[in-house]
């Protein structure tokens, strides 16, 4: 029987063995992590890939004590550990470097390091404090100006301080949350690469999570692969190709499931995408130059590993980001999705994470069922809304598509995400007229029950001559539904083909950037 360890500050010289045996997530009744073991070697530089929802997060999460497991063990140095806080893996050099910033922007970067310290005094020597300070300096990887407020630095150096937070810290075994999201490639090789040099001299472990192959055959020693929250594969990078970690972030190739479609002839383009470019928020390119064409009774899929530009081109389409250059058409118009020129156009949308970009979680079901139409008869005469008729509208949606609400006047953020989502599908199907519809990852994160729901509904829309463009970092979802698939990969198309005919070898190998 394993002796657990409480947690108790500990100096660790070399960085400890790392060892994650059988853990198991749920939320709810859905299985994020189901029996993941994991071995990060100490002095190690190892990758943790997975499509967008396999697991990752959640399993970093649990190591980092954000999230208590149902199931597992993680052992330090060969000892269990319970860690129930970041607070206690911090104790156990355990650092993580996450996504987005998290330092103090109007403090100086002096300021945001001693203030990381779990025993930072009350009463703060800076004299003190800066000679150590200029010490750790002259010994780090990287340099970031002491005296500047956060503020004023650069994306790269607000990274390499978030690094170096860690480095402070006296962590040995480093997360990293797609660190490089923000650095041009320059920058990304700069930062892995010195990272790789403390790694290489065995001053520390890195456990990092990333989507761009390049990244991991570059810096990578090892690699661990999730897929729908199982272990997938493991190997040495040395040993595999970029198309083995592909075929094991995306699985074998199973027979698509078939779904009832109708024949379609004399299809209309209704959607014409003309060399779109799009930035990220941080200003760097996300979508290159694509160009498509989406013809009513189709359906269009978008294939591409999570982070290739496939949520900027949404965004863009929807109104949620200014494009760089390019044209958009809606049936043969320019269109800058306004909301004007979607009730013209009849442009329907199904984003990603509903509750956050197509909801208002503290207004009711009914008031975000009638988001695209309060304005207009029967639910609106002149400026006065007819509450009775947005109510009683909701009911009927609610009855029609099978929306779990204690009524309609319940807050939409009290719902479960698949009640959302199909409360916001009502929403987006219930006009007697639809062009086009934008889906994007519709079913991320639901039970089977809503998954097929869903389905049907966008299939059906598909069969009454709605244009619909998928996008999904689900490739089983794509190979059901779609009539045409496209791989984006580094902003730019990589692959375009008939499902039916599709080469799901040639999918695999544009996914990871070949």
């Amino acid at each position: 029987m394993t002796t657990v360890i409480a947690p108790t500050s500990i100096e660790i010289e070399q960085p400890p063995e790392l060892e994650v045996i059988n853990m198991t997530k749920r939320f709810g009744s859905l299985v994020a992590l189901d029996n993941v073991s994991m071995l990060i070697k100490p002095g190690t530089f190892h990758a943790l890939l997975g499509e967008n929802g396999a697991g990752k997060s959640t399993l970093v999460k649990c190591i980092m004590g954000f999230y208590r497991a149902d199931q597992g063990d993680v052992l330090i140095g060969k000892h269990s550990r319970q860690i129930e806080s970041p607070r206690d893996a911090q104790k156990y050099g355990i650092g993580m470097v996450y996504q987005h910033f998290t330092s103090v922007p109007a403090m100086t970067v002096a300021e945001n390091l001693v203030l990381s310290r779990l025993n930072s005094p009350g009463l703060i020597n800076w004299n003190e404090e800066y000679a150590k300070l200029n010490a750790f300096m002259a010994n780090a990887p990287f340099q970031v100006p002491l005296d500047v407020p956060i503020s004023q630095l650069a994306a790269g150096q607000k990274q390499k301080l978030e690094i170096l937070k860690q480095l402070y810290l006296k962590s040995k075994i480093l997360i990293l949350d797609e660190p490089t999201s923000v650095l041009t490639p320059d920058e990304a090789d700069e930062v892995l690469g010195l990272i790789r040099e403390q790694v290489t001299a065995e001053r520390l472990s890195v456990l990092i999570i990333s989507h761009k192959f390049r990244e991991v055959t570059t810096f990578a020693d090892e690699v661990t692969v999730l897929r729908k929250g199982k272990f997938a594969g493991h190997g040495t990078v040395k040993d595999l190709t970029i198309a083995d970690m592909a075929e094991m972030m995306m699985g074998e190739r199973r027979e698509p499931q078939k779904v009832a479609k109708v024949q379609q002839s004399d299809r209309l383009s209704i959607l014409q995408v003309t060399d779109l470019h799009a930035n990220k928020d941080n200003g760097l390119a996300a979508v290159k130059g694509v160009s498509l064409t989406v013809h009513g009774g189709e359906i269009v899929g978008i294939a591409g590993i999570s982070g290739n530009g496939q949520k900027e081109l949404v965004e863009v389409l929807a109104g949620q980001r200014s494009p760089i250059s390019g044209q958009v058409l809606v049936n043969g118009e320019p269109y800058t999705a306004t909301r004007v020129e979607m009730f013209k156009h009849k442009v329907f949308a199904l984003p990603e994470e509903p509750l956050r970009n197509a909801c208002v979680p503290h207004m009711s079901v009914a008031e975000n069922m009638a988001l695209r139409t309060f304005d207009r008869p029967p639910q609106a005469k002149g400026f006065l809304l007819i509450l009775k008729t947005i109510r009683q509208m909701a009911q009927d949606l609610i009855q029609q598509f099978k929306v779990k609400t204690p009524s309609a006047e319940t807050p939409i953020g009290n719902l479960s995400g698949g009640n959302v989502q199909r409360a916001v599908l009502a929403r987006e199907l219930s006009s007697d007229q639809i062009n086009l519809l934008i889906a994007a990852n519709p079913c991320f994160g639901l039970d089977f029950g809503a998954v097929e729901f869903i389905h049907g509904q966008i299939v059906e829309a598909r069969n009454q001559g709605v244009a619909v463009l998928l996008v999904s970092e689900d490739l089983d979802e794509l190979l059901a539904l779609s009539d045409r698939i496209i791989v984006i990969s580094g902003g730019q198309f990589a692959y375009e083909s008939q499902t039916e005919t599709a080469d799901f070898s040639a999918i695999s190998h544009s996914m990871a950037g070949h």
